[in-house]
């Protein structure tokens, strides 16, 4: 007789035949030929039909993948790695829960430790407010992001720290090397691997976490002058400073990026100080404020800004403003309602970052500037823009504020989300600084010259 037996698994219905035979059978045998007869007309019909399926499905490939054709979008970036995914390197890819960036891969360049580790012998070199270049390099290295076969790359790091040779004189990054620094890089690169020549540089990406980025000066009139050196022209810089305004010191492919905020000493404040905790102070800046701004060369720093609010507001019992450096600061950002976010000889500043990662929403005086990962932080809605020529009124404009919406700045600014966003951590996670680069290079990817092939 037929036995339907239940799906073991979800993977279906059986049936199993059973021939009987012996003297059971002998009930029967008024029924034997026409019994008989039907049992193996409907074998037959069985076995006919899931024959006959397996006829009319069309085969399929089983080790090779057709080479597809693609356009440069989201939806389609994930067939890019198709012609890899028997690879064990893209197994792993395969495993990794990266939404968007599932599939993106970077090659890091290992080059000599003049370039990079060298600097590391100064501990400045990757905790001060430049120190991105560092930190980004740092993660990359451990990243699921990162491949070992330059062949099956997106992109290409170069890692050259240019911002780690301090001066004996006044302690600042002394970056006169850069220009030859970054050129040994390119020159070394292109003569060992085949691919800076094969893109002329256009998917290799460097770092640029001083004043005025890949123009490689702190004063703006001579980094102006000097412009982008020629030999980076093609390429993908990540620098701090950035314009909405053209200048010269933008003329390159790049993508605006915080300056570095230790995570550890963020960490240990809010420990400390809870993001939601007392906040006694109105208003925050401690840095420098020249009494007498017109002191190198001529220059006026910050365009007097600094300046004009000292004047107005050194005696303002509203106005905590302290011109002399305090280890501790932070402990005072996070007690704080408003804290100034005004330029210093660049537009950016770190205090953009410690403000809103601590809590404290950022006034940001600084005409033009274009903040980091706008795609990811809501500046619109977590900060303050005052004009420069606007300080004179700053008083009454933080007072405006704090008698109308500043619940709903501090509940946006209070997002976890906001705050990760800004801060480089090793390794990577989710949402944070670093990650933020990789979206960005997510939405440059018809610079990649894997990309390139791949569509047709």
């Amino acid at each position: 007789m037929l036995e339907f037996k239940s799906p073991l698994r979800s993977k279906g219905f059986y049936v199993r035949m059973r021939l009987l035979h012996g003297p059971r059978n002998n009930r029967h045998t008024e029924k034997g030929f026409c019994y008989r007869y039907f049992k193996w007309i409907l074998w037959f019909s069985i076995s006919f039909y899931f024959f006959s399926s397996f006829l009319i499905t069309p085969n399929k490939p089983t080790n090779s993948i057709p080479k597809p054709t693609f356009t440069h979008s989201k939806a389609s970036r994930a067939l890019i790695e198709e012609p890899f995914l028997n690879s064990s390197s893209n197994l792993h890819h395969l495993k990794n829960p990266h939404g968007l960036l599932n599939g993106i891969k970077v090659y890091v360049y290992d080059l000599p430790s003049k370039y990079n580790e060298d600097w590391l012998t100064n501990e400045r070199c990757n905790t001060h407010l430049f120190a991105s270049e560092v930190a980004i390099h740092r993660a990359l290295q451990t990243s699921d992001f990162r491949t070992l076969n330059p062949w099956e790359a997106d992109f290409f790091f170069v890692p050259v720290y240019v911002s780690c040779n301090f001066s004996k004189v006044n302690g600042f990054p002394a970056i006169g090397h850069a220009r030859s620094l970054v050129a040994s890089a390119i020159n070394h690169v292109s003569l060992q691997l085949p691919f800076w020549n094969r893109s002329n540089g256009a998917d290799h990406v460097f770092v640029a976490s001083h004043d005025f980025g890949s123009c490689f000066h702190t004063l703006e009139d001579v980094a102006i002058a000097d412009g982008v050196p020629e030999f980076l022209r093609n390429s993908i810089v990540l620098q701090t400073f950035g314009v909405k305004h053209k200048h010269p010191c933008q003329d390159v492919e790049n993508v605006v990026i915080p300056p570095y905020v230790s995570p550890e000493s963020v960490r240990a404040t809010l420990e400390k100080s809870p993001v939601m905790g007392r906040r006694d102070i109105f208003a925050f800046f401690r840095g420098k404020m020249e009494l007498h701004p017109k002191n190198v060369s001529g220059r006026f720093y910050s365009k007097r800004v600094r300046t004009n609010i000292w004047r107005k507001y050194g005696g303002d019992q509203r106005f905590y403003l302290q011109r002399q450096r305090f280890a501790g600061y932070q402990s005072e950002i996070v007690r704080s309602t408003f804290c100034l976010c005004p330029l210093g000889w660049a537009p950016w500043s770190p205090r953009l970052v410690e403000s809103v990662v601590l809590g404290c929403v950022p006034v940001i005086i600084a005409d033009g500037i274009r903040l980091p990962f706008t795609y990811a932080v809501p500046w619109a809605d977590i900060s303050l823009t005052v004009a420069e020529n606007d300080v004179e009124n700053l008083g009454r404009i933080l007072e405006h504020v704090a008698a109308t919406n500043i619940t709903s700045i501090q509940r946006n600014l209070w997002d976890p989300k906001v705050r990760k966003a800004l801060l480089f951590n090793d390794p990577i996670l989710e949402g944070d600084a670093t990650w933020q680069v990789l979206e960005a290079l997510f939405h440059k990817l018809d610079r990649s010259h894997k990309s390139r092939v791949f569509v047709q």
